[in-house]
């Protein structure tokens, strides 16, 4: 996957200054950043849950193996 060099990177600059204007571009770029850190820390509590649980399952024991089942049919 090829990177962004430094002139795709004005141009993309450059589009989002006429886009949004130099008042509103700020704005735009605090709110994109609180939005990848919301969504950083949401992934982060995910893999926490999902770590923990496989943990949890790796640390259970083994049930005792039951008693050999039998093909007749219990009468009650």
């Amino acid at each position: 996957m090829p990177s962004i060099g430094w002139q795709e990177l004005v141009v993309v600059l450059v589009i989002a200054l006429m886009i949004f204007g130099t008042k509103r571009l700020p704005e735009v770029g605090r709110s994109m950043g609180s939005a990848l850190k919301e969504f950083k820390a949401g992934t982060q509590e995910i893999k926490g849950k999902t770590s923990i649980r496989a943990e949890a399952i790796a640390v259970e024991p083994k049930s005792v193996a039951a008693e050999p089942k039998s093909d007749a049919i219990e009468t009650i």
